[in-house]
């Protein structure tokens, strides 16, 4: 497991990661789109990949993705061979917190669906502190 201050990530090696799960032409799309994304790698493991949100909702908003897309791009097309990824995501998640120091506390955020703001149609972790979090959300 490797942490932001210790971690030199090559470009090229984290765009085959996202370039192969993010697409937003279509839910039912998992075939791969090239897309850019300016990001800073905090966290990963042989599983998940971690990064810095480009449009941060809290002072800390890291997104926790898993390294293959199996099919999963929401959590309402989760399927039972998909158990051990989902508790790893928020294993990883919890590692992330931690990292960021965020003792005070954090929220874990899986937007589902176009009716819950879910923009990217692959399932991601939103890792979001560093400032108090109204409730309810939205």
């Amino acid at each position: 497991m490797r942490g932001e201050s210790e971690y030199k990530y090559p470009a090229s090696s984290r765009l085959n990661v996202l370039n192969l799960h993010f697409s937003s032409s279509s839910m039912a799309s998992d075939s791969p789109t090239i897309k850019e994304i300016p990001s800073k790698v905090v966290y990963e493991d042989d599983k998940v990949l971690a990064f810095r949100d480009i449009n941060p909702a809290a002072p800390t908003h890291i997104l926790v993705i898993p390294k293959v897309k199996d099919g999963l791009t929401g959590l309402s097309k989760a399927e039972e061979r998909h158990t051990e990824i989902l508790g790893h995501l928020l294993y990883a998640a919890k590692l992330v917190a931690k990292q960021e120091g965020l003792d005070d506390g954090f929220r874990i955020v899986i937007n589902d669906g176009p009716g819950a703001g879910q923009t990217v149609y692959h399932i991601h972790v939103h890792v979001l502190g560093g400032r108090e979090l109204k409730w309810p959300p939205g």
